[in-house]
């Protein structure tokens, strides 16, 4: 039996979440296990009922659980930002998930706009850095001859900023990116973990060259580390020559260690190379506390209760979740009922098809209870 937090979140987030409970459900019945969901209303709705984003009592709440399930967050009542920092990237830094896991797989019929590529070609990781960098929060911006004294505390290995501010410009605002040597670390030690778990193959992306303190210091501790790994490739690339290498090469890449704000970069693009953000999931994990599964893309508002919502990126999160618990075999199912749903011409309307956010889901979680 496992315990699982559910937030459907906003928009889209609550029938996607649905369809993926009753994935991971028939992956139960079929592996021997069982799945004891307790849903969460954290969204847009409450906030706007009651002012309340991320409370204290959520947090302790949901720590008691292993994996979180998350829909999606946005709402167009709500200016953005608010929804997003407040309550998804407060989980991630609450919960101090430093690795955000983003598989970039062409599935078995899944067309994708490069040209003459195939599910062979398209098949890496991308392990991003999920809470330092330019995230940590740490910035501001003020007009001429304003003075602004900030201090900033971060319990992010008691880290903290002072800064002294004063200027003839117009206005000018600032952000300040945060790396550390352990945040560096432990992040690309789960990454090599990985690359020897697979074709042992990892590359490090960065943009030393330029921003030479911040990245210095991340390719400083990837050369430190790799040490440790003599049987896994490594390679550096600057993350605009990477954007380059995943259009033209994509087979040469296997896993992808990233800071965090070039990891949200290259992510959206890796999920469009698959086939775009409908297929595309995501992990958000704390190896020894409290994780979260989601799909990369928004909450889609317009679309809600409308029965149209791609649920795969979704389900395919819901397959990381379970290999995030241990259930390897039912994970690899999942993946294998969904290119069935998707030879099948089983799919939502954006990828060719015409079956109901419903009938996607229903299907996918029989095809994982026959083995098909």
């Amino acid at each position: 039996m496992y315990k699982v937090a559910a937030i459907g979140g906003d928009g889209i987030g609550p029938e996607i979440v649905t369809e993926g409970k009753k994935v991971l459900e028939a992956a139960g019945e079929r592996f021997n296990f069982e799945i004891d969901w307790t849903d969460f209303d954290i969204g847009a709705d409450r906030y706007l009922a009651t002012k309340k984003l991320l409370t204290e009592d959520d947090l302790k709440e949901l720590k008691k659980f292993k994996a979180i399930y998350f829909g999606a967050i946005g709402d167009p009542r709500i200016k953005p930002g608010i929804l997003e920092k407040g309550i998804l990237l407060a989980l991630r830094f609450s919960f101090d998930e430093y690795v955000n896991l983003r598989p970039i797989r062409l599935l078995e019929g899944v067309e994708t706009p490069l040209a003459n590529k195939t599910s062979k070609d398209i098949d890496f990781v991308v392990v991003r850095e999920n809470t330092e960098d330019f995230y940590v929060g740490i910035g501001s911006r003020f007009k001429k001859h304003q003075k602004i004294e900030l201090e900033v505390l971060r319990d992010l290995y008691n880290v903290k900023f002072g800064l002294d501010v004063e200027s003839d410009a117009e206005e000018l605002a600032y952000q300040i990116g945060v790396v550390t040597r352990e945040g560096s670390r432990r992040v690309q030690t789960y990454a090599f973990d990985l690359a020897q778990n697979r074709r042992k193959k990892l590359t490090s992306v960065d943009k030393a060259n330029v921003l030479s303190d911040v990245y210095g210091l991340w390719r400083d501790v990837f050369t430190e580390t790799a040490k440790k790994y003599p049987d896994v490739a490594t390679d550096f690339n600057f993350v605009d020559a990477v954007t380059m290498w995943f259009v033209k090469n994509p087979e040469w890449f296997d896993v992808v260690v990233t800071p965090n704000m070039f990891g949200d970069i290259i992510t959206d693009l890796g999920a469009m190379i698959q086939g775009g953000l409908g297929l595309a999931p995501g992990g958000n994990i704390n190896p020894k506390g409290t994780s979260m599964f989601e799909p990369i893309h928004g909450s889609a508002p317009k679309y809600k209760g409308m029965d149209v919502a791609n649920p795969i990126a979704t389900i395919w999160a819901g397959s990381l979740l379970l290999d995030h618990l241990g259930e390897h075999k039912a994970a690899a199912a999942i993946v294998t009922a969904i290119e069935k749903s998707i030879k099948d011409g089983v799919v939502t309307k954006d990828l060719g098809g015409t079956a109901g956010t419903k009938k996607a889901g229903s299907y996918i979680a029989e095809c994982v209870k026959k083995g098909k």
